[in-house]
């Protein structure tokens, strides 16, 4: 895969200059960024929402065909199957904020306060607040899936290759997560556009939507030292204005740790968040790969826990490996992003949510792409393997024996 750098001088349209107004340069990337839906763009979003009819289709078999109850004669409530694991936390500092009068200790400032947010605002008109969740997921995944194909396109010659690309990502085993009320699709809504920004260099759009990406995960942060990377390589004049841009992610962060000072008088309050409930502590990189395989091999915890653990060391694969491809490539700005997120998820007690994270892995499903557009065969392949896989992790979550 070539270096972003290399491919952004493909496109036709002139990135924007530094020297522009700030109003003008934000306008013009909006337009080049949110303009006009073309043919290929509309087919995106129609296989789209018939992946999430599929993914609606096995939520709703999940609740007759796996109850809680094998005894019950009725099946559990519509929306129950997405009423799982995290969503709970978001709902409560929806509903509460992180600090509720009552004394809790559930953990809830491990989580970050844009979707939470973003929940609260929408359910001013969604009085359902499943239902709200659902749709920032369905809204988020729609512009995430046309935002892929847009940079897909700028990558790849082949045609197809932004189709290929979203049918990559969309039948991945963890796509369950960009249909449910979760952070994924709205992280990648604001992620992937501001590559796509990035690709343009135009760099103050992209600083600002990756600071929104920032309040939701704190993988916004990894995207945005990917970001000044990009612009040291670009091959333009340093603009030592563009670059103060840039150091915007790190502000939501900032305000949010501030927020949990002021509450706590602990500086590292999320941080021992992550710890308390998820284990979530330094650990050197073998460590962890030895505490995982144990927790995956040992016979330690139940079946649906280890195959979820064993999940997690595959996902590390991949991920060193395609780190290891774009080391080689010299695309130093996705090597990068990939390698900061790497290190987070890997120097912990155990990995947590690798395989999740790969969702927002973009030259991951850019590069399956290449492969599987020169080499046809190799898409029946990855569809035979990850297509049970997809309905089986579906299915773990939406009857709650999801883990990780």
């Amino acid at each position: 895969m070539p270096s972003l750098s290399a491919t952004a001088s493909l496109s036709s349209r002139p990135g924007l200059t530094p020297d522009e107004p700030l109003g003008s340069r934000a306008r013009s990337a909006c337009r080049s960024i949110l303009g006009r839906l073309g043919p290929e763009d509309r087919d995106v979003l129609w296989l789209y929402l018939a992946s999430r009819v599929s993914v609606w289709i096995v939520a709703y078999c999940a609740r007759w065909v796996f109850p809680r109850d094998p005894e019950t004669k009725n099946a559990a409530a519509i929306l129950q199957p997405f009423q799982q694991w995290d969503w709970h936390h978001y709902l409560r500092i929806a509903r509460e904020g992180y600090f509720p009068g009552a004394e809790v200790d559930d953990n809830r400032v491990a989580f970050f306060p844009g979707f939470p947010l973003v929940l609260r605002a929408v359910h001013v008109v969604v009085p359902d607040w499943t239902v709200a969740g659902l749709a920032i997921s369905f809204v988020g995944g729609a512009i995430a899936v046309v935002a892929l194909a847009r940079i897909a396109r700028r990558y790849l010659e082949e045609a197809g290759a932004g189709r290929r690309t979203v049918v990559l990502l969309l039948a991945s085993p963890c796509a369950v997560f960009l249909a449910v009320g979760y952070t994924e699709a709205l992280f990648l809504a604001l992620a992937l556009p501001a590559w796509l920004a990035a690709q343009r260099h135009a760099w103050v759009t992209a600083s600002v939507l990756i600071a929104l990406a920032s309040a939701v995960r704190i993988s916004g942060l990894f995207l945005a030292a990917a970001l000044v990377v990009h612009h040291l390589c670009s091959g333009r004049a340093h603009n030592w204005r563009v670059l103060l841009w840039m150091t915007l992610p790190a502000l939501p962060v900032a305000l949010y740790f501030w927020y949990l000072y002021a509450n706590t008088g602990d500086l590292m309050a999320w941080q021992h968040a992550q710890e308390r409930g998820w284990h979530r502590s330094f650990h050197l990189p073998w460590e962890a790969w030895s505490q995982t395989w144990d927790a995956a091999f040992d016979g330690i915890y139940p079946a649906p826990y280890a195959f979820m653990f064993l999940a997690e060391l595959v996902g590390m694969v991949m991920g060193l490996l395609l780190l290891a491809v774009l080391v080689r490539r010299r695309s130093w700005p996705e090597a990068t992003y990939m390698a900061l997120g790497l290190w987070a998820l890997g120097t912990s007690y155990w990995y947590m949510s690798v395989p999740r994270a790969s969702l927002a892995w973009w030259p991951l499903w850019i590069g399956l792409a290449a492969l599987t557009l020169r080499r046809p065969r190799l898409l029946a392949l990855y569809g035979c393997l990850v297509c049970p896989l997809s309905v089986v992790f579906a299915l773990a979550f939406f009857t709650g024996h999801w883990a990780g």
